[in-house]
C-alpha cells in the first residue's frame, strides 16, 4: 500500500531565516494515488504580526491568529499525521524550508528532501513552456480551482493531489475529487472539504451478475420476514 502526503503550507513571508513562520498548514492523504479524504489542518500562530503583502494573499491577519495553536502544540500531531512516508509538495523547498525551521525550534528531526516529490519539478519537465503554477496547473488539466480565490493551505493540498495525480498519467486509477466548499468548525477555522469524491463512471455498466435464481431466492427469502419488511418495497415487479 503506497502512502503519500499532499502537503502545503502559507507563511509570515517568503524567508524563514530571517524570522517569517508558519501560519496554516495543510494535508490530504493518498492511498495508492487515490484521496482518501483523510486530512490535516491547522492555523497557527506565528507570534508575530502577519505583514500586510502576506494577509492579502492568503486572508490570515494576526487578529484572526491570535487565538490560534501555536506550532510546539501541534507538532507531535503532525509528525504522527505524515509518518515516514512520501510528500508531495509544489515549490517543496519553499515548505520544507520554513517546517524544518519549526521543527529545529522545537529540537525534532528535520524533513529530508530525499522523501518529498516536488510537483513543481515534475510540471516543468513534462510542461518545459509552462505556465506551472497551481493555478496554471489546474486550468491545463481541467481542475476546478474556482473556490482558490486566496491561497490556503487544505484548499491548495486537495487541488495538488489532483493535478499530482495528472502529472503522472494516472487519472484511471484514481477517485476524483468534486465539488468543494469552504466550511468553518467550531473554532472558526476554515476547511476545504471535497463533498462529492467518486469514481470515474464506465461509458457502458457492465452486465449483471446474479442468475434469475438467485433472485427468486432472495425474494423469497425477503417475504419470510413478514409483510412489514422495508426491504418489500425495492421489489418493483414480481421475479420472472
Amino acid at each position: 500500500m503506497l502512502r503519500e502526503i499532499v502537503l502545503d503550507t502559507e507563511t509570515t513571508g517568503l524567508d524563514a531565516r530571517k524570522g517569517d513562520r508558519l501560519v496554516e498548514i495543510g494535508c490530504v492523504e493518498l492511498l495508492n494515488r487515490i484521496p482518501t479524504g483523510l486530512e490535516f489542518h491547522y492555523f497557527i500562530n506565528p507570534e508575530r504580526a502577519v505583514p500586510a503583502e502576506a494577509e492579502a494573499i492568503h486572508g490570515l491577519s494576526t487578529a484572526f491568529l491570535a487565538d490560534k495553536p501555536v506550532f510546539a502544540t501541534i507538532v507531535d500531531e503532525f509528525l504522527a499525521f505524515i509518518g515516514d512516508d512520501q510528500l508531495v509538495i509544489h515549490n517543496a523547498t519553499f515548505d520544507i524550508n520554513f517546517l524544518n525551521m519549526e521543527l529545529e525550534r522545537q529540537k525534532r528531526k528535520v524533513i529530508d528532501m530525499s522523501r518529498v516529490v516536488d510537483t513543481l519539478q515534475l510540471a516543468r519537465r513534462k510542461h518545459p513552456a509552462g505556465p506551472n503554477t497551481l493555478d496554471g496547473l489546474c486550468k491545463r488539466y481541467g481542475v476546478d480551482n474556482t473556490q482558490r480565490i486566496k491561497h490556503g493551505a487544505l484548499m491548495d493540498s486537495l487541488l495538488l493531489a489532483e493535478v499530482y495525480i495528472e502529472l503522472l498519467g494516472e487519472r484511471q486509477a484514481t477517485l476524483v475529487l468534486g465539488e468543494r466548499r469552504d466550511t468553518h468548525d467550531g473554532d472558526g477555522n476554515r476547511r476545504a472539504r471535497s463533498v462529492a469524491t467518486h469514481a470515474a463512471r464506465r461509458p457502458a455498466p457492465l452486465p449483471p451478475r446474479i442468475s434469475d435464481e438467485q433472485k427468486t431466492a432472495h425474494r423469497t427469502y425477503v417475504e419470510t420476514l413478514g409483510a412489514s419488511a422495508i426491504w418489500l418495497g425495492y421489489f418493483t415487479r414480481p421475479p420472472e
